[in-house]
């Protein structure tokens, strides 16, 4: 990977968990393999009266706690604590803003940043937005000189991107004023991540799977992203958001373009970009009459589950006692085009479910049974593409094989691609990656403005339904995969979902000779 150029990487929000979890040992990681560039530094930017030096020891325990590579490695913490700095501001103040702009000119003079290279970095609440944004467009323009001709600066946004259609283009609208689209970087870490990656490789790379990609062959497309937690004390932000346009809209949505977008003409980042936004505005958005039988909503109840005890969603903290707010959601969408005409794709979200982990399952369509059912009782069971995100990543490829013996046994046999062993390393961190992209200039791997506004076009429709809908949200027990309607969603159809909570193995088809 080519070295970035050097910048200075303002953090907002430099003391909040996302910084200490992720940004900072990621910046370490990028050090450690030479990927940061030596005149490169780190400015965290926060309300919190912090020195230099408290700064820096807490970003050691970032380090110590959450890099990937342990233990530390002394001599990469030594090349980055030197260039780690804080300063206690205001977002919104342009008194405080002016503070550290020159505080930014002084050291660029000090590590030899002679472009003078920006990467702002938005680590903070939505509603810190708008002044932060608005007053980095201030200060850009009294930045515009002839001397600089190459000076850029980026802005790196987290989710949410607004919290429906009307408010994402409002703050699209609000970026636009201040910074051109190739400016923008709205980050959404999964697309950092080895193995979402590997899907366009997987799929663009390999010659056996185009022609048999689509609704002929495929039976459907199964999305799961659970967790085992409940909201752990984020219950005032989670009952204003959900599961829906917390989850759906964002990462499940994304993995759900990649499935299904078409080759692009490159793999710059317009090309990828334009054909994700196409798979957006071919997807057949639930009517509001018709929400309740494409979707599904519910709340976790009282229970425990991996050590964790909760007395339901409604009596978390900070949470309206009457509150409709999802913590679970499952959603039946077609994308009505010519590779996908019919075939639906099933998408689950939810807290406090069985199991932690993000996985694609590609299903196929059962073959022929010509040759097996005279002999056999129960079908062939279909294949399976798995794809793994977290959390180990990888790909498996489900295939029926004969059991040794003297019957024509039939089981479900998994070939396995795992990268922890096939590379005998563990995949970077997506953090890692994308932020190393931003520095780069480099933006296939993050969300375009357009990509995030047809998203919420869906999106608005289903709570729309939801909101005139008679149904309430069904409650589920912790440790379970969620509400019964999400499995009647799937199985009313004739199909199963792969973690469907029963527990029980696939079962060997057992043949006479």
């Amino acid at each position: 990977m080519p070295a970035s150029p050097s910048c200075a990487i303002v953090i907002f929000g430099a003391s909040g968990d996302l910084a200490h979890r992720k940004l900072i040992p990621a910046l370490y990681e990028l050090t450690l393999q030479g990927l940061l560039n030596e005149h490169s530094y780190i400015v965290g930017y926060s309300r919190s009266a912090v020195s230099d030096e408290q700064y820096r020891g807490q970003c050691r325990e970032a380090v110590e706690k959450h890099a990937r590579s342990r233990p530390i490695d002394l001599e990469a913490w030594k090349r980055l604590e030197g260039r780690l700095f804080y300063v206690q501001a205001d977002y919104g103040s342009a008194e405080d803003h002016a503070k550290v702009a020159s505080r930014l000119d002084q050291l660029d003079v000090k590590f030899g940043n002679e472009a003078g290279n920006r990467l702002f970095y938005l680590a903070t609440p939505p509603n810190t937005f708008e002044p932060i944004i608005t007053r980095l467009g201030e200060r850009r323009q009294t930045r515009q000189d002839e001397q600089h001709p190459r000076r850029w600066e980026r802005i790196i946004i987290e989710k949410p991107f607004g919290r429906d259609l009307a408010t994402a283009k409002k703050l699209n609208g609000l970026l636009l004023n201040h910074f051109t689209e190739d400016q923008v970087f709205r980050i959404d870490h999964y697309l950092g991540k080895e193995t979402v990656q590997n899907l366009m490789v997987m799929r663009f790379a390999n010659s056996i799977f185009e022609p048999i990609w689509n609704y002929k062959y495929i039976d459907h497309v199964q999305i799961t992203v659970s967790e085992t937690l409940g909201v752990e004390g984020r219950g005032g932000y989670y009952d204003r958001s959900g599961a829906l346009r917390d989850m759906v809209q964002n990462h499940l949505f994304q993995l759900m373009a990649l499935v299904a977008m078409e080759p692009p003409v490159a793999l710059d980042a317009q090309s990828v970009r334009d054909e994700k936004v196409k798979v957006y505005r071919s997807i057949r958005a639930p009517r509001t009459a018709d929400v309740d039988t494409f979707t599904v909503r519910g709340q976790y109840a009282a229970g425990e589950h991996a050590g964790h005890q909760t007395e339901g969603y409604l009596k978390e903290k900070e949470v309206n006692p009457a509150s409709t707010t999802e913590t679970f959601a499952a959603v039946k969408l077609y994308i009505d085009n010519w590779r996908w005409s019919g075939m639906p794709f099933y998408l689950r979200t939810g807290k406090f479910l069985e199991e932690k982990l993000s996985e694609i399952v590609v299903r196929f369509r059962s073959p022929p049974l010509t040759l097996f059912q005279k002999q056999c009782e129960s079908p062939v069971y279909p294949n399976d593409l798995v794809i793994r995100v977290q959390p180990e990543e990888g790909i498996s490829w489900r295939l029926n094989g004969k059991v040794p013996g003297s019957q024509m046994s039939i089981k479900s046999v998994a070939l396995d691609f795992l990268y922890h062993t096939t590379f005998n390393t563990e995949p970077p961190e997506a953090y890692e990656r994308l932020i190393h992209d931003a520095m780069l200039g480099e933006q296939t791997l993050f969300i375009r403005g357009d990509e995030v506004e047809a998203a919420w076009s869906v999106i608005d429709r289903i709570e729309e339904g939801w909101a005139m809908s008679k149904n309430p949200p069904q409650s589920y027990a912790p440790g379970s995969w969620g509400p019964k309607r999400a499995m009647d969603l799937i199985e009313n159809d004739g199909r199963r979902w792969l973690h469907s909570g029963n527990g029980a193995p696939e079962p060997i088809i057992a043949c006479a000779l």
